[in-house]
């Protein structure tokens, strides 16, 4: 097993079958030494979590424990997409979406829950740019939407569709 399911596995965490496309697009795309990964939300056996906007209908801990379990997701779409967590170089890039009321200002704090979880997970290739957006509505009326690129090892394809899961 390697050293990120045995982190996994020491936090408790079972990684599920990534949450299917909800439209006409791939969960993942590879292209060349990146992964890009489609937006993931926080979404738990296939229930939608943590609807509402932040600062209203949820507290910065609840975004934290949504943008947390979207995380979760997105490390089992990387999984998926590589067959395990062998490959992975590192995250590059963490994106962060957050439905939030006007005047709402913990956007970062929200996004350290998803941080923390790639930190504590990934260790040495968690390290991530990020950025974290706004949004007076959000698909689905869900809290935190999560995209994320990350770096590869080489492909034999230069590029070349992950598996849709569907």
């Amino acid at each position: 097993m390697c050293e990120v399911e045995d982190r996994l596995a020491a936090l408790g965490i079972t990684l599920p079958d990534p949450p299917l496309p909800g439209g006409a697009y791939h969960a993942t795309q590879r292209c060349g030494s990146l992964l890009f990964l489609s937006g993931q939300f926080p979404i738990e056996n296939g229930a939608l979590r943590f609807t509402g906007r932040l600062g209203a209908d949820l507290s910065v801990e609840q975004g934290y424990e949504a943008a947390r379990l979207a995380a979760i997701n997105v490390l089992s779409h990387i999984r998926r997409a590589l067959g395990s967590f062998a490959p992975l170089r590192s995250l590059v890039r963490v994106e962060g979406h957050l439905h939030a009321v006007p005047g709402f200002e913990q956007h970062a704090r929200v996004l350290d829950g998803a941080s923390d979880l790639f930190n504590a997970v990934l260790g040495n290739r968690s390290g991530h740019a990020r950025a974290v957006f706004g949004h007076a509505a959000m698909p689905l009326n869900l809290a935190v939407e999560l995209v994320v690129v990350a770096e590869v090892g080489e492909l034999t394809d230069h590029c070349a569709n992950a598996p849709r899961g569907d």
